[in-house]
Protein backbone atom coordinates (compact mmCIF):
# COMPACT_ATOMS: atom_id res chain seq x y z
CA UNK A 1 0.00 0.00 0.00
CA UNK A 2 1.47 3.38 -1.04
CA UNK A 3 2.08 6.08 1.55
CA UNK A 4 -0.32 8.97 1.81
CA UNK A 5 1.16 12.28 0.70
CA UNK A 6 1.05 15.37 2.88
CA UNK A 7 2.06 18.84 1.74
CA UNK A 8 3.23 20.85 4.74
CA UNK A 9 2.99 24.62 4.63
CA UNK A 10 6.52 25.55 5.70
CA UNK A 11 6.91 29.09 7.04
CA UNK A 12 10.49 28.91 8.23
CA UNK A 13 9.38 28.76 11.86
CA UNK A 14 9.65 26.06 14.50
CA UNK A 15 5.95 25.08 14.41
CA UNK A 16 5.82 24.08 10.75
CA UNK A 17 9.27 22.50 11.05
CA UNK A 18 8.15 20.16 13.82
CA UNK A 19 4.89 19.48 11.96
CA UNK A 20 6.86 18.17 8.98
CA UNK A 21 9.11 16.09 11.22
CA UNK A 22 6.22 14.47 13.09
CA UNK A 23 4.37 13.59 9.89
CA UNK A 24 7.45 11.92 8.44
CA UNK A 25 7.88 9.94 11.66
CA UNK A 26 4.26 8.82 11.30
CA UNK A 27 5.02 7.33 7.89
CA UNK A 28 3.60 9.94 5.53
CA UNK A 29 5.28 11.01 2.31
CA UNK A 30 5.98 14.63 3.20
CA UNK A 31 6.57 17.56 0.85
CA UNK A 32 7.52 21.00 2.16
CA UNK A 33 5.93 23.96 0.39
CA UNK A 34 7.03 27.49 1.21
CA UNK A 35 4.51 30.22 0.49
CA UNK A 36 5.89 33.66 -0.35
CA UNK A 37 3.23 36.31 0.26
CA UNK A 38 5.18 39.53 0.62
CA UNK A 39 8.24 40.95 -1.06
CA UNK A 40 9.98 43.91 0.46
CA UNK A 41 13.52 44.59 1.66
CA UNK A 42 14.30 45.85 5.15
CA UNK A 43 16.78 48.59 6.06
CA UNK A 44 19.73 46.24 5.50
CA UNK A 45 18.51 45.24 2.04
CA UNK A 46 17.35 41.79 3.15
CA UNK A 47 13.94 40.34 2.36
CA UNK A 48 12.45 38.40 5.28
CA UNK A 49 11.00 35.79 2.95
CA UNK A 50 14.54 35.03 1.74
CA UNK A 51 15.62 34.43 5.33
CA UNK A 52 12.59 32.22 6.00
CA UNK A 53 13.09 30.13 2.88
CA UNK A 54 16.73 29.59 3.86
CA UNK A 55 15.49 28.15 7.17
CA UNK A 56 12.93 25.99 5.32
CA UNK A 57 15.70 24.58 3.17
CA UNK A 58 17.90 23.76 6.17
CA UNK A 59 15.05 22.00 8.00
CA UNK A 60 13.81 20.04 4.99
CA UNK A 61 17.30 18.87 4.10
CA UNK A 62 17.97 17.78 7.69
CA UNK A 63 14.81 15.61 7.82
CA UNK A 64 15.25 14.54 4.18
CA UNK A 65 12.08 15.75 2.50
CA UNK A 66 11.67 17.64 -0.79
CA UNK A 67 10.78 21.32 -0.65
CA UNK A 68 9.57 23.93 -3.09
CA UNK A 69 8.72 27.65 -3.02
CA UNK A 70 5.47 29.03 -4.37
CA UNK A 71 4.85 32.71 -5.03
CA UNK A 72 1.50 34.26 -4.06
CA UNK A 73 2.76 37.85 -3.80
CA UNK A 74 0.35 39.24 -6.39
CA UNK A 75 -2.62 37.26 -5.08
CA UNK A 76 -1.88 38.32 -1.50
CA UNK A 77 -1.69 41.97 -2.48
CA UNK A 78 -4.99 41.77 -4.37
CA UNK A 79 -6.98 39.59 -1.95
CA UNK A 80 -5.59 40.61 1.45
CA UNK A 81 -3.45 43.74 1.44
CA UNK A 82 -5.76 45.88 -0.72
CA UNK A 83 -8.73 44.93 1.47
CA UNK A 84 -6.68 45.73 4.58
CA UNK A 85 -5.94 49.28 3.39
CA UNK A 86 -9.50 49.84 2.14
CA UNK A 87 -10.90 48.82 5.52
CA UNK A 88 -8.65 51.26 7.35
CA UNK A 89 -9.74 54.04 5.02
CA UNK A 90 -13.34 53.24 5.98
CA UNK A 91 -12.50 53.57 9.67
CA UNK A 92 -12.33 49.86 10.47
CA UNK A 93 -9.60 47.85 12.20
CA UNK A 94 -9.18 44.72 10.05
CA UNK A 95 -7.42 41.44 10.82
CA UNK A 96 -5.38 40.41 7.77
CA UNK A 97 -4.41 37.03 9.25
CA UNK A 98 -8.01 35.85 9.09
CA UNK A 99 -8.40 37.02 5.50
CA UNK A 100 -5.09 35.39 4.56
CA UNK A 101 -6.27 32.05 5.93
CA UNK A 102 -9.55 32.39 4.08
CA UNK A 103 -8.29 33.56 0.68
CA UNK A 104 -4.69 32.34 0.49
CA UNK A 105 -3.71 29.49 2.83
CA UNK A 106 -6.91 27.46 2.75
CA UNK A 107 -7.94 28.33 -0.79
CA UNK A 108 -5.09 29.00 -3.22
CA UNK A 109 -2.44 27.18 -1.20
CA UNK A 110 -4.78 24.29 -0.40
CA UNK A 111 -5.73 23.94 -4.07
CA UNK A 112 -2.06 23.92 -5.05
CA UNK A 113 -1.38 21.12 -2.57
CA UNK A 114 -4.23 19.09 -4.03
CA UNK A 115 -2.94 19.74 -7.56
CA UNK A 116 0.39 18.24 -6.49
CA UNK A 117 -1.46 15.03 -5.65
CA UNK A 118 -1.51 15.47 -1.90
CA UNK A 119 -3.93 13.55 0.26
CA UNK A 120 -3.70 16.24 2.94
CA UNK A 121 -2.44 19.75 3.60
CA UNK A 122 -0.76 20.21 6.99
CA UNK A 123 -0.01 23.44 8.85
CA UNK A 124 1.67 24.41 12.09
CA UNK A 125 -1.46 25.92 13.62
CA UNK A 126 -2.22 25.22 17.27
CA UNK A 127 -5.65 23.69 16.83
CA UNK A 128 -7.22 20.24 16.49
CA UNK A 129 -10.03 18.31 14.82
CA UNK A 130 -12.42 15.77 16.27
CA UNK A 131 -13.73 12.61 14.58
CA UNK A 132 -16.41 14.64 12.77
CA UNK A 133 -13.86 17.17 11.46
CA UNK A 134 -15.07 19.91 13.75
CA UNK A 135 -12.46 22.54 14.61
CA UNK A 136 -11.28 22.15 18.22
CA UNK A 137 -9.07 24.43 20.29
CA UNK A 138 -5.37 23.59 20.55
CA UNK A 139 -4.10 21.89 23.70
CA UNK A 140 -1.97 24.92 24.59
CA UNK A 141 -4.48 27.55 25.77
CA UNK A 142 -1.92 30.31 25.31
CA UNK A 143 -1.33 29.40 21.68
CA UNK A 144 -4.76 28.26 20.43
CA UNK A 145 -5.28 29.67 16.92
CA UNK A 146 -8.84 28.65 16.13
CA UNK A 147 -9.78 32.35 16.26
CA UNK A 148 -7.93 32.83 12.97
CA UNK A 149 -9.46 29.78 11.27
CA UNK A 150 -13.19 30.30 11.75
CA UNK A 151 -13.71 30.84 8.01
CA UNK A 152 -12.33 27.41 7.04
CA UNK A 153 -15.19 25.12 6.02
CA UNK A 154 -15.56 21.55 7.24
CA UNK A 155 -15.14 20.25 3.67
CA UNK A 156 -11.62 21.73 3.66
CA UNK A 157 -10.84 20.61 7.21
CA UNK A 158 -11.39 17.00 6.15
CA UNK A 159 -8.23 17.33 4.10
CA UNK A 160 -6.18 19.31 6.65
CA UNK A 161 -3.88 18.02 9.40
CA UNK A 162 -2.69 19.94 12.47
CA UNK A 163 0.25 17.83 13.74
CA UNK A 164 1.16 20.00 16.74
CA UNK A 165 -2.36 20.87 17.88
CA UNK A 166 -2.21 18.39 20.75
CA UNK A 167 1.13 19.72 22.01
CA UNK A 168 2.24 22.60 24.19
CA UNK A 169 4.57 25.15 22.66
CA UNK A 170 7.27 24.09 25.11
CA UNK A 171 6.94 20.51 23.84
CA UNK A 172 7.27 21.66 20.24
CA UNK A 173 10.47 23.53 21.11
CA UNK A 174 11.86 20.48 22.90
CA UNK A 175 11.15 18.21 19.91
CA UNK A 176 12.94 20.69 17.65
CA UNK A 177 15.96 20.74 19.97
CA UNK A 178 16.09 16.96 20.28
CA UNK A 179 16.26 16.64 16.49
CA UNK A 180 18.61 19.60 16.06
CA UNK A 181 16.27 21.48 13.74
CA UNK A 182 17.67 24.77 12.51
CA UNK A 183 14.57 26.63 13.73
CA UNK A 184 14.57 25.25 17.27
CA UNK A 185 15.52 28.59 18.84
CA UNK A 186 14.00 30.89 16.21
CA UNK A 187 11.69 33.49 17.71
CA UNK A 188 8.02 33.37 16.85
CA UNK A 189 6.91 35.87 14.25
CA UNK A 190 4.59 38.52 15.67
CA UNK A 191 2.52 41.28 14.19
CA UNK A 192 1.49 41.70 10.59
CA UNK A 193 3.90 40.21 8.05
CA UNK A 194 3.97 43.17 5.66
CA UNK A 195 4.65 45.69 8.43
CA UNK A 196 7.33 43.83 10.36
CA UNK A 197 9.22 45.90 12.93
CA UNK A 198 8.27 49.27 11.46
CA UNK A 199 6.10 51.84 13.19
CA UNK A 200 2.51 51.00 12.30
CA UNK A 201 1.41 54.60 11.78
CA UNK A 202 4.44 55.32 9.62
CA UNK A 203 3.58 52.32 7.46
CA UNK A 204 -0.07 53.34 7.05
CA UNK A 205 0.94 56.86 6.05
CA UNK A 206 2.36 55.42 2.82
CA UNK A 207 -1.17 54.46 1.79
CA UNK A 208 -3.52 56.70 3.77
CA UNK A 209 -3.02 60.46 3.67
CA UNK A 210 -2.52 62.32 6.94
CA UNK A 211 -5.64 64.36 7.60
CA UNK A 212 -5.44 66.32 10.89
CA UNK A 213 -8.58 66.59 12.95
CA UNK A 214 -9.88 67.02 16.49
CA UNK A 215 -9.77 64.74 19.48
CA UNK A 216 -13.10 65.42 21.17
CA UNK A 217 -14.78 64.20 24.33
CA UNK A 218 -18.27 62.81 23.98
CA UNK A 219 -19.48 66.13 25.33
CA UNK A 220 -17.87 67.91 22.38
CA UNK A 221 -14.83 69.41 24.12
CA UNK A 222 -11.74 69.56 21.89
CA UNK A 223 -8.73 68.22 23.82
CA UNK A 224 -6.13 67.79 21.09
CA UNK A 225 -5.30 67.20 17.45
CA UNK A 226 -4.91 63.87 15.64
CA UNK A 227 -3.41 62.79 12.32
CA UNK A 228 -6.56 61.32 10.80
CA UNK A 229 -9.38 59.18 12.18
CA UNK A 230 -8.27 56.17 10.11
CA UNK A 231 -5.08 55.89 12.16
CA UNK A 232 -6.81 55.17 15.48
CA UNK A 233 -8.67 52.22 16.91
CA UNK A 234 -11.16 51.72 19.72
CA UNK A 235 -9.46 51.30 23.10
CA UNK A 236 -6.17 52.83 21.93
CA UNK A 237 -4.11 54.61 24.57
CA UNK A 238 -0.60 54.96 23.18
CA UNK A 239 0.33 57.60 20.67
CA UNK A 240 -2.51 60.02 21.32
CA UNK A 241 -0.29 62.81 22.58
CA UNK A 242 -2.97 64.32 24.82
CA UNK A 243 -1.56 65.85 27.99
CA UNK A 244 -3.12 67.46 31.02
CA UNK A 245 -4.21 66.31 34.46
CA UNK A 246 -6.15 63.17 35.34
CA UNK A 247 -6.13 59.64 34.04
CA UNK A 248 -4.86 58.50 30.65
CA UNK A 249 -6.95 59.15 27.55
CA UNK A 250 -8.46 56.34 25.47
CA UNK A 251 -10.15 56.26 22.08
CA UNK A 252 -13.83 55.45 22.63
CA UNK A 253 -15.22 56.12 19.15
CA UNK A 254 -14.67 57.87 15.85
CA UNK A 255 -16.50 59.32 12.86
CA UNK A 256 -14.53 58.73 9.68
CA UNK A 257 -16.57 61.11 7.50
CA UNK A 258 -16.24 64.08 9.84
CA UNK A 259 -12.73 63.01 10.87
CA UNK A 260 -13.48 63.17 14.60
CA UNK A 261 -11.85 60.85 17.15
CA UNK A 262 -13.70 60.64 20.45
CA UNK A 263 -11.65 60.17 23.62
CA UNK A 264 -12.34 59.87 27.30
CA UNK A 265 -10.19 59.47 30.40
CA UNK A 266 -9.79 56.25 32.33
CA UNK A 267 -9.18 52.62 31.33
CA UNK A 268 -12.63 51.69 32.64
CA UNK A 269 -14.65 54.56 31.25
CA UNK A 270 -18.21 53.35 30.50
CA UNK A 271 -17.90 54.41 26.86
CA UNK A 272 -15.27 51.71 26.35
CA UNK A 273 -17.82 48.99 27.11
CA UNK A 274 -20.78 47.63 25.20
CA UNK A 275 -23.22 44.79 25.69
CA UNK A 276 -24.39 44.28 22.09
CA UNK A 277 -22.98 44.14 18.58
CA UNK A 278 -23.83 43.40 14.98
CA UNK A 279 -21.68 41.12 12.84
CA UNK A 280 -21.78 40.47 9.10
CA UNK A 281 -19.86 38.35 6.59
CA UNK A 282 -20.82 35.37 8.72
CA UNK A 283 -18.94 32.13 8.20
CA UNK A 284 -19.80 28.81 9.83
CA UNK A 285 -17.45 25.84 9.86
CA UNK A 286 -20.40 23.47 9.80
CA UNK A 287 -24.10 24.27 9.90
CA UNK A 288 -25.23 27.55 11.49
CA UNK A 289 -27.26 27.45 14.71
CA UNK A 290 -30.80 26.24 13.98
CA UNK A 291 -32.58 27.45 17.09
CA UNK A 292 -32.31 31.10 18.04
CA UNK A 293 -31.61 32.68 20.42
CA UNK A 294 -28.47 30.55 20.72
CA UNK A 295 -26.32 30.52 23.88
CA UNK A 296 -22.59 30.04 23.40
CA UNK A 297 -19.30 31.81 24.14
CA UNK A 298 -17.19 34.10 22.01
CA UNK A 299 -13.97 36.01 21.57
CA UNK A 300 -13.83 39.50 20.11
CA UNK A 301 -10.02 39.41 19.79
CA UNK A 302 -7.21 36.86 19.78
CA UNK A 303 -5.83 35.72 23.18
CA UNK A 304 -8.98 36.90 24.93
CA UNK A 305 -10.67 34.40 27.22
CA UNK A 306 -14.11 33.17 26.15
CA UNK A 307 -17.11 35.18 27.31
CA UNK A 308 -20.73 34.01 27.35
CA UNK A 309 -22.97 35.52 24.71
CA UNK A 310 -26.33 35.03 23.01
CA UNK A 311 -26.85 35.09 19.27
CA UNK A 312 -30.26 36.72 19.44
CA UNK A 313 -31.10 36.53 15.75
CA UNK A 314 -29.65 36.31 12.26
CA UNK A 315 -31.39 38.48 9.70
CA UNK A 316 -30.28 38.85 6.06
CA UNK A 317 -26.69 37.90 6.87
CA UNK A 318 -26.42 40.00 10.02
CA UNK A 319 -26.01 38.41 13.45
CA UNK A 320 -27.30 40.32 16.49
CA UNK A 321 -25.29 39.36 19.55
CA UNK A 322 -25.69 40.20 23.22
CA UNK A 323 -23.15 39.63 25.98
CA UNK A 324 -24.04 38.58 29.50
CA UNK A 325 -21.31 40.97 30.70
CA UNK A 326 -20.30 44.16 28.85
CA UNK A 327 -17.17 43.78 26.73
CA UNK A 328 -14.35 46.30 26.52
CA UNK A 329 -13.16 47.91 23.29
CA UNK A 330 -15.35 46.02 20.83
CA UNK A 331 -13.87 47.12 17.53
CA UNK A 332 -15.59 47.28 14.11
CA UNK A 333 -13.52 45.44 11.53
CA UNK A 334 -12.33 42.82 13.98
CA UNK A 335 -13.95 39.38 14.18
CA UNK A 336 -16.22 37.85 16.76
CA UNK A 337 -15.68 34.09 16.88
CA UNK A 338 -18.20 31.73 18.48
CA UNK A 339 -17.48 28.62 20.55
CA UNK A 340 -19.40 25.80 22.15
CA UNK A 341 -17.01 24.47 24.75
CA UNK A 342 -13.76 23.64 22.94
CA UNK A 343 -15.38 23.65 19.50
CA UNK A 344 -15.05 26.65 17.21
CA UNK A 345 -18.37 27.20 15.44
CA UNK A 346 -17.64 30.14 13.15
CA UNK A 347 -17.86 33.89 13.35
CA UNK A 348 -18.23 37.18 11.54
CA UNK A 349 -16.91 40.69 11.12
CA UNK A 350 -18.03 43.22 13.73
CA UNK A 351 -19.75 46.14 12.01
CA UNK A 352 -21.37 47.98 14.91
CA UNK A 353 -21.13 47.89 18.69
CA UNK A 354 -22.88 49.61 21.55
CA UNK A 355 -25.85 49.55 23.86
CA UNK A 356 -28.09 50.95 21.12
CA UNK A 357 -26.78 48.89 18.19
CA UNK A 358 -30.11 47.05 17.83
CA UNK A 359 -32.20 50.19 17.50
Amino acid sequence: MSKQTVVVGMSGGVDSSVSALLLKQQGFKVIGLFMKNWEEQDESGMCQSTVDFHDVRRVCESIDIPYYPINFVNEYREEVFTQFIDDFKRGLTPNPDILCNQEIKFKLFFNKAMELGADFLATGHYCQKDADCNLIKGADPGKDQTYFLYTVKKEILKKVLFPIGSLLKSEVREIAREHHLATSEKKDSTGICFIGKRDFREFLSQYIAIKPGDFQTLAGKIVGQHLGAAYYTIGQRRGLGIGGPGEAWFVVGKEINSNIVYVEQGADHPALYCSELKARQLSWIGDPPELLPYHCSSKIRYRQSDHPCIIESIDEGTAYVKFTEPQRAVTPGQSIVFYQGQQCLGGGIIVEAGPSSFL
